[in-house]
């Protein structure tokens, strides 16, 4: 991971870097009521052909332990993962665990985690997918490849960036998907947050809620309390 301090981003190469489904299970055992999503994959030398099981696999072991699943198809530092994005593979993918949710007494929600990357067709590929197989909703975006702008040494590291230089285009795909789609599914923000008024352009743009990563680490925790201040100022405001 390298800190791009001018640009207040940040670029990862880690992956997905865990020891795996049963030990996460161990922890999320010890968990004491905290909401829970379950992000959930493909392993780096899992063929793309063969992905699918991996995410069965997840799916299951962490069932009874989380409260919703993010499935992710978009991180860039998994080799050949973002292919998942591609319409027939997706379609596939999200079939298949959408009738596997549902054979479950109590169904899960289940979200699909998109790049900010994607194209106009892509994005419009999306949305078709998501509303004709009734996913849960979408969480946009994932870090980017994209490098247009930034200033700091370490700018040309291999991985994805996060921070302010996704912001707006986070916010772009946001609102895309959103007025596309007519509204059809809940979307939740993600991308550049660094502060309560990028916390609420997003939900302009048409998230429902929002997530946090790269923001705490320039911010620290007490942005979670400026931003929800600035939106209940707001809320206050317009019901005025």
């Amino acid at each position: 991971m390298f800190r791009l301090a001018e640009d207040e981003g940040l670029i990862n190469r880690m992956g997905f870097n865990n020891e795996g489904v049963e030990a996460a299970l161990q922890r999320l055992k010890k968990n004491k009521g905290v909401l829970i999503g379950g992000n959930i994959g493909k392993n780096k030398n899992t063929p793309n052909d063969q992905a699918v099981e991996d995410y069965l696999i997840c799916f299951d072991a962490l069932f009874p332990y989380v409260d919703y699943f993010v499935v992710n198809v978009s991180s860039p530092n998994t080799p050949n993962l973002r292919a998942l994005q591609d319409k027939e593979p997706l379609t596939h993918l999200l079939k298949t665990l959408k009738e596997h949710n549902q054979k479950k007494e109590t169904p899960r929600p289940i979200l699909l985690k998109i790049a900010p990357d994607l194209s106009e067709d892509q994005l419009l590929d999306i949305i078709d997918i998501v509303k004709s197989i009734k996913i849960d909703g979408v969480i946009a975006t994932n870090t980017t490849l994209n490098r247009e702008g930034l200033v700091s040494e370490n700018k040309d590291q291999l991985g994805g960036l996060s921070g302010k230089p996704l912001a707006h285009r986070s916010t772009e795909v946001i609102r895309f998907l959103s007025e596309k789609s007519n509204h059809a599914f809940p979307i939740i923000g993600v991308g550049g947050i660094h502060s309560a008024q990028d916390a609420i352009d997003k939900l302009k743009a048409g998230a429902s809620l929002v997530q946090l990563y790269t923001g705490f680490v320039y911010e620290g925790p007490a942005l979670v309390k400026r931003i929800n201040k600035a939106l209940r100022t707001q809320k206050i405001n317009q019901n005025n």
